[in-house]
């Protein structure tokens, strides 16, 4: 059984005609709403959400005018301006409906109507209403990005010397099709970088797709990047294109390219090399016109080393690198970025809470941050939404591992993982996040460091 949709609201001073509406239009619609009074119109609407609203032209009795149906009509439009309205007509009023659709109303019916008829022009009002939804959704967050982005990198901000060169990097880099090549742990902001390399470039105004590679499956990302036609597996109900053809024209930004294993290294090289898709069960070669751009938290030139990844798909989408440094190694840029988050916070949760005391930012800075700035980011939100003064102080924040010491754990806890995961957060501690100078200590190469770190989520 195909279940209806579609909410209609019918307005008309004739109770026969609502009658006769609502007995017809219950059959295939979800909801059929009606009402003779035009004056409950406004409530109506705020309450109900309609998708289609059916409106009489002349609610006085012997008013052939239309000019009543003209007022409501401007109303419904001042509510919603992506109302629906198709007007019921009678005969004679034809002339003053044509008027009605310049002014806003989408179509009339004739009274009587054509029962079949009727349905048609509702279903095909209810699909250009879910239409006109979509635009309006798109269009806001498009303003949204718009807003989140008038500075010139958004919510990438930073002072250090290390931050001042990945921004120099970006605006040198943006106006070209460079491939580019985001290196950095989790939670530094490799998205970040990519969409504002973006967003000054001479591709800004079309399409920047994201694609997380950590998360498809092999078997789904032939069809996921390069599209499928329809059959070309058992779920393929129809023909699809993929992220490299959506992005045509725009950027595609792929995550985490270092979890690709070689086969499928093998196949995006080729495309890259082309600069064209075949949809999976296609042969039919498709164009793509992209600005690529990839990121990695994994040490993909030791990897190369270790035969995990391609040497040529490396030169492929490094023409230029960008290093992010860890929040460990920038430790000036966590005050203005807790700052930062402390103003998004409390604007969001209402909190009247100003500024961040001295001993907390001292706190802060003393901290590893294993997360990065993503962990910066939760650890401020919790503690807006935890306190209840006006200023964050340093118990407002509980630090994973703050206060651990390696010792402790030789003397009272002997499981080798816990003391593993002590001794490393130990070295990288008194390195300050050095990878390569704490592996060298621990007696690592900087990918095992790098497997164990991961191993226990630091």
């Amino acid at each position: 059984m195909i279940k209806k949709t579609g909410k209609i609201l019918a307005v008309d001073d004739n109770t026969d005609i609502l009658f006769a509406l609502k007995l017809l239009l219950k059959q295939h619609f979800e909801e059929v709403v009606t009402e003779e009074n035009p004056e409950r119109i406004p409530k109506l609407i705020e309450e109900g959400n309609f998708d289609v609203i059916l409106l009489d032209m002349n609610f006085t009795k012997d008013a052939i005018s239309g000019n009543e149906g003209f007022f409501w009509l401007e109303k419904i439009l001042e509510i919603d301006p992506s109302a629906i309205v198709i007007f019921i007509t009678a005969y004679g009023e034809v002339e003053n409906a044509v008027k009605a659709i310049k002014q806003g109303a989408l179509d009339f019916v004739n009274k009587p109507w054509q029962n079949e008829k009727l349905v048609a022009t509702i279903s095909s009002a209810i699909k250009l209403r879910e239409s006109r939804l979509e635009v309006d959704d798109l269009r806001q967050k498009q303003s949204g990005y718009k807003a989140m982005l008038e500075k010139p990198f958004g919510d990438f901000i930073g002072i250090s010397p290390g931050m001042q060169k990945v921004f120099s990097t970006i605006k040198k880099v943006a106006q070209t099709d460079a491939s580019i090549l985001i290196l950095g742990e989790n939670g530094t902001g490799k998205e970040l970088v990519a969409r504002s390399l973006h967003k000054h470039s001479s591709r800004q105004d079309e399409v920047f797709i994201s694609v997380d590679l950590g998360a498809i499956t092999e078997t789904l990302f032939e069809s996921e990047l390069f599209g499928h036609v329809k059959g070309a597996y058992t779920d393929a109900k129809g023909e699809r294109a993929g992220r490299f053809e959506i992005a045509t024209g725009g950027t595609l930004f792929l995550d985490e390219i270092g979890n690709l294993s070689i086969p499928l290294q093998s196949k995006l090289l080729t495309v890259l090399e082309r600069r064209e898709v075949i949809r999976l069960g296609s042969n039919k070669p498709r164009p793509i016109d992209i600005r690529l751009i990839c990121a990695t938290n994994m040490p993909i030139k030791q990897m190369i080393s270790e035969d995990r990844f391609r040497e040529d798909l490396l030169y492929r989408i490094n023409t230029v690198e960008i290093s992010i440094p860890p929040l460990r190694e920038r430790i000036e840029d966590i005050p203005l970025l807790a700052n930062h988050f402390l103003k998004l916070y409390a604007k969001k949760y209402k909190k009247n809470i100003k500024e961040i005391s001295s001993p907390t930012y001292k706190k802060l800075e003393q901290y590893l941050w294993p997360g990065n700035v993503r962990e910066l980011q939760h650890a401020i939100e919790r503690a807006v939404i935890m306190s209840d003064t006006s200023t964050l102080q340093p118990s407002d924040f509980h630090l994973a591992n703050e206060s651990t010491k390696v010792e402790e754990v030789e003397l009272e806890n002997y499981n080798l993982d816990e003391v593993e995961k002590m001794i490393i957060l130990k070295v990288m501690k008194k390195h300050r996040g050095n990878i390569s100078t704490a592996a060298k200590e621990l007696g690592l190469t900087r990918t095992s460091l790098y497997r164990r770190m991961e191993k226990h989520d630091l």
